[in-house]
């Protein structure tokens, strides 16, 4: 039988783009999203799941299973963008944020657990982010959100080790996706302190965001990870220099690599 792919997030950008390779490599796909009403020529089935909604997870995973009798796979995908100064940040942003990108993913990993532990098979992937090594200016609240999600992936895995599961994570860079029109922007507050610098930050962002990559290579990343038998904790795809960002981050002193980042803030 075809492995069973469930995709969180599969109606656009990066989720998109890996369920429709990884159908053209005979996976049956489930994409999902808020409102599934709207991918009506979606290339694989995209079932309501709201990360945010303990009870559509439930529903989604019930779903799959009355269609497919399994998981093989799961992509934890469906994640949000925030910008902003940690300061000027409401904390109702700060709190949904965390409740979409780590709480989120650990619910969906909790209501597939069960099928994958009497499956005695399962493989499990977050898609974190590059972002996620390192506190980057005005996307403190994302950074962390994505560390979070890469470092409680290391103890999942160890605890899931005796029921065959295999978890890992796969942090891109920049990636030509529609995530800078989804992010929540703290507003540029005319008597901000960090009004200059955080508006110059955010232009700097989405620029990045509109020149990243094909997404098709996560895709392609992600497909090698589920074809290889025992995959490694981490992954990065990317930019070379996106990448080699987090080598230096390990080799330099903390406060050179925070004078580099700095300098490339123009801060």
């Amino acid at each position: 039988m075809s492995k069973v792919v469930l995709i969180t997030g599969g109606s656009s950008g990066i989720g998109k783009s890996v369920g429709e390779f990884l159908q053209t490599k005979g996976y049956k796909v489930y994409g999902t999203s808020r409102n599934p009403q709207n991918y009506p020529k979606s290339q694989f089935p995209i079932i309501a799941l709201d990360v945010t909604q303990p009870e559509t997870i439930k529903d989604c995973v019930a779903t799959v299973l009355k269609d497919a009798s399994k998981i093989d796979v799961l992509i934890n995908n469906a994640g949000a963008g925030i910008t902003g100064p940690v300061e000027e940040i409401p904390d109702a942003e700060i709190k949904r944020n965390f409740e979409t990108n780590f709480f989120g993913p650990i619910n969906v990993i909790k209501a597939v657990l069960p099928t994958m532990r009497s499956q005695n098979s399962g493989l499990i992937i977050n898609v974190t982010s590059i972002a996620g090594y390192m506190g980057l200016p005005y996307r403190g609240v994302y950074s962390a959100t994505k560390g979070a999600l890469e470092l409680i992936t290391e103890a999942f895995r160890m605890e899931l080790k005796g029921f065959n599961v295999e978890m890992t994570n796969v942090a891109p860079g920049d990636f030509a996706t529609n995530i800078a029109a989804g992010r929540y922007h703290a507003p540029v507050l005319k008597d901000s302190p960090y009004k200059e610098k955080y508006g110059e930050a955010l232009k700097t962002m989405n620029d990045h965001v509109d020149d990243g990559s094909d997404p098709k290579q996560m895709a392609e990343a992600i497909y090698k990870i589920i074809e290889t038998k025992k995959p490694k904790i981490h992954y990065k795809v990317g930019a070379f220099m996106q990448k080699f960002s987090i080598v230096l981050k390990r080799i330099l002193p903390d406060k050179v690599y925070e004078k580099i980042l700095m300098k490339h803030y123009d801060m």
